[in-house]
């Protein structure tokens, strides 16, 4: 309503002229050249010293604009009174032998200062019958400045074009107007002295072609206007600049209805949005669309009133800013005052009624030393950037502060996808925080709970006890369940289990072979750890092996698997096979030089040849912490064991790391060889990374072969090794030996 009553009321004229100046600056281009000015300047009136100059300098000029080759010549100069017969008869006799090539002024004015009547000037008789007549009246708006001039004009009974409709070609139909585009520089408008033209001095090549204007330039004549953007112009100027207008077509005004109901839309899509960064935001691009839409219906010839629908836009939002003040006073309490982000009451609120909701948490380690080293404004801002980071990574989706170190929203992604979440966001803080000039190491641990019967609450503070098991267990991640208490007495009885279970030989490994695409060989194995538990039956190894390194055992599993594969590897070679076995070291590991002693001690008092054992470490793993894993690694390497990077593509490495790392062989991920030979993005991810390692000296395993068709298609790439089911599911040691015993009799 107020839009439309500002349109009706014609209220705001300032704003929308100093609108339509900044359309015009942001459009602003050079003239196209078509149209010349042939100025009657302070040189020219200084050569010839009398005023009105004698005609015959006109008939000069269009003498040499003729034989120049000009398309037209229009003149804005008042012919209308007689002079010399000699001198108008030279004119006539000039604009005869142009033959219709001249344009003459006629135009309408005051018949004195009341104006209670109007007088048609027309050129005399003598200059009428070989020239062509049109209007150069102008239209300047109430402040005084040219926005507008007629398309054509009744004078003395007879409707007329307008001169720059006539320049331009165009149909001048009488009573009609156009706005003049302002964005054409009028200092592009290619300009000759009237002197020179008369004299011959400049060169006809200039001229050809194009449509002449003659008018006066100096400030002696007045004839001068004041226009938007460019101050007070001469009128000539002004006319070329209508002529250059009309060039593209005749420009309308789209009034400002439509405009209007453009607002109203952009209102009523504002008004949903909930946020109120986003309602600034969505204001100010509405309002940059309104004045983009605006732009660009103008650079088409359609200009638009803008002001009736910024008022309409801007009542919607100064009323949709008012309810959202109010909003935030009612919900107050469920700020978070440190950070400003919502807090558990918000967030419990959030998922009132929503029963099966899954709740993320993050907890945020070392918070005491964190808060110790920053302070409480540093410690706010830490928990800031953190949400920011995460807030990417979960899609824009809100983050709650439930507690002083814990982030809590609700997920997104799957239960089952807690760990690949937990891998991505460990992966995102991998980079310092920077708070107040200094770059400050975060970790976080990640846990998940589901929201019950009994409510938000108690959903929320299970999600952050999850987080807070994940952070003291070392895995990173854990997803809350009822039998949580029951979960850890048996996570307790299996981590003691472990020493019986290696005693006697319920722990054990398999190996699944890798074969050598050039030779068809056996050439390596990996050692896959299995426990077949005499209360429970056979476990998952990805159920044991976080439950081992929660409880810290995993270095006595690890070592273990190694001995069992340094005895296997052993039989190997007595039966003449030389073999490499895999042996994948946890994260966890990299960082514990107890361990890495302990293994190294273990390969050098086994008297095993170094050369024939891997150590695979997942890319995931190897990231953590670069320098420390590359440091414990190249360890080994000195021993002359071979480094392997499992799972590579599901990480962040970068060349830098794999350059840094001391790698002997990479293995592509199962994800992306699965179906490499039928999709074309895993295809191309497959072979570049083939030869990319190839150009870094390393072998590539391909995991996860089940087909004949991968494993042509990674021969085809020159892959190096495959292991998957199409080669063998792992079997045991014995199984391997006569597996090697049969490939060496048909390699013979």
């Amino acid at each position: 309503m107020i839009g439309l009553m500002t349109g009706w009321s014609g209220l705001g004229q300032g704003l929308e002229h100093g609108l339509a100046e900044a359309r015009y600056a942001l459009r602003h281009h050079q003239s196209t050249g078509d149209v010349v000015i042939v100025e009657v300047d302070a040189r020219s009136i200084a050569a010839i010293d009398r005023w009105p100059w004698p005609r015959h300098n006109y008939a000069s000029a269009v003498d040499r604009l003729r034989l120049a080759g000009v398309a037209s010549i229009a003149f804005d100069v008042d012919f209308s009174a007689s002079s010399n017969p000699a001198e108008d008869l030279a004119f006539g006799a000039s604009l005869a032998r142009a033959d219709g090539l001249v344009t003459l002024p006629t135009f309408r004015q005051a018949a004195d200062n009341r104006r209670d009547g109007y007088i048609d000037s027309l050129p005399i008789p003598e200059l009428r019958a070989h020239s062509l007549a049109a209007t150069v009246s102008v239209l300047p708006d109430a402040d005084g400045k040219v926005r507008n001039v007629p398309l054509g004009e009744i004078t003395n009974g007879l409707p007329r074009p307008s001169l720059a409709a006539m320049i331009a070609g165009r149909n001048g139909s009488a009573g009609a107007e156009f706005p003049i585009d302002y964005s054409i520089d009028p200092a592009s408008i290619p300009r000759f002295s009237f002197i020179d033209i008369r004299d011959g001095k400049v060169d006809p090549a200039l001229l050809r072609g194009k449509k002449v204007l003659i008018g006066a330039t100096a400030i002696e004549i007045g004839d001068r206007y004041g226009v938007p953007r460019f101050g007070v112009i001469p009128g000539v100027v002004i006319q070329a600049l209508a002529a250059l207008t009309l060039e593209s077509g005749i420009p309308s005004r789209a009034g400002w209805f439509g405009p209007l109901c453009l607002a109203i839309l952009l209102g009523s899509l504002l008004l949903r949005v909930r946020s109120t960064l986003l309602l600034a935001a969505g204001s100010a691009a509405a309002t940059l669309g309104l004045f983009a839409a605006s732009t660009i219906a103008g650079s088409a010839g359609l200009e638009a009133s803008l002001v009736p629908s910024l008022v309409a836009l801007y009542a919607t939002i100064t009323w949709a800013a008012v309810v959202r003040a109010n909003a935030w006073l009612a919900t107050r309490r469920a700020i978070d005052d440190a950070t400003g982000l919502p807090n558990q009451h918000a967030l419990a609120a959030a998922l009132a009624n929503k029963d099966g909701t899954a709740i993320a948490a993050v907890r945020i380690a070392d918070y005491d030393r964190l808060l110790a080293t920053l302070g409480a404004r540093g410690i706010a801002d830490l928990i800031c950037r953190v949400r920011d980071r995460i807030s990417v990574l979960a899609g824009g989706i809100t983050l709650y502060r439930v507690d002083d170190r814990v982030l809590a929203w609700q997920a997104v992604a799957p239960a089952d996808q807690l760990a690949v979440r937990h891998e991505q966001l460990r992966a995102l803080m991998l980079t310092p925080v920077e708070v107040a000039g200094r770059k400050v190491d975060v970790s976080v641990a990640t846990g998940m709970a589901i929201v019950a019967a009994d409510g938000a609450y108690p959903a929320i503070a299970n999600a952050s006890m999850a987080a807070d098991l994940a952070l003291t267990s070392g895995i990173g991640w854990h997803l809350h369940a009822t039998s949580d208490a029951e979960a850890a007495s048996t996570e307790l009885s299996l981590a003691s289990d472990l020493d019986d279970a290696i005693a006697t030989g319920d722990v054990y490994p398999l190996y699944q072979p890798k074969k050598n695409l050039r030779t068809g060989e056996i050439a390596s194995v990996e050692a896959l750890v299995r426990w077949n538990h005499r209360t429970h039956g056979m476990l998952r190894p990805d159920h044991f092996i976080p439950l081992l390194e929660r409880a810290g055992r995993i270095a006595s599993l690890t070592l273990h698997v190694v001995t069992c594969a340094i005895r296997d590897v052993e039989r190997w070679r007595s039966r003449g096979h030389q073999v490499t076995t895999a042996v994948n070291l946890s994260a966890t590991l990299l960082e514990s030089t107890a361990f890495i002693d302990q293994l190294e001690d273990l390969i050098r008092g086994s008297g095993v040849d170094p050369r024939l054992l891997i150590f695979e470490v997942t890319e995931s793993a190897a990231m953590h912490a670069p320098d420390v894993a590359a440091a414990a690694l190249g360890r080994f390497k000195s021993l002359g064991v071979a480094i392997s990077m499992d799972d590579y593509g599901t990480g962040q490495s970068t060349l830098t790391y794999l350059k840094k790392l001391p790698l002997d062989e990479l293995k592509i991920d199962r994800s992306f060889v699965e179906f490499a030979h039928q999709n074309r993005g895993d295809a191309v991810l497959v072979r570049s990374t083939i030869d990319l390692a190839h150009e870094l000296g390393l072998k590539v395993v391909a995991e996860g072969v089940e087909t004949e068709e991968c494993l042509k298609f990674l021969t085809s790439v020159d892959c190096d090794l495959a292991q998957g089911y199409l080669i063998s599911k792992p079997i045991d040691a014995a199984s391997i030996a006569v597996l090697l015993d049969i490939g060496a009799r048909q390699a013979a």
